[in-house]
């Protein structure tokens, strides 16, 4: 599975699984995914790449928390309604 740097995934498996992230980085097989809130950009989930689901969409990684949060929460929302 080919991951981006700030591309949104949502995670299939474990106790986060439907919640939306964005992939911080990518390196040795393994994706590290941050949200916000319980992953801080500073201290990213090293996650399996066949627990995750990419999305289409690729974003310039935020520079603070707050603004991943908010950033991802307006991504929810929107697929929510489709």
């Amino acid at each position: 599975m080919n991951l981006e740097k700030g591309q949104i995934v949502i995670s299939k498996a474990g106790h986060d699984s439907g919640r939306f992230f964005i992939v911080t980085e990518v390196s040795d097989g393994y994706a590290f995914l941050s949200d916000g809130k319980e992953r801080k950009l500073n201290s990213p989930k090293k996650k399996n790449p066949k627990h995750i689901a990419k999305t289409n969409t690729v974003l310039e990684i935020p520079a603070t928390d707050k603004q991943l949060r908010k950033l991802l929460g307006k991504f929810s929302r929107v697929i929510q309604e489709d």
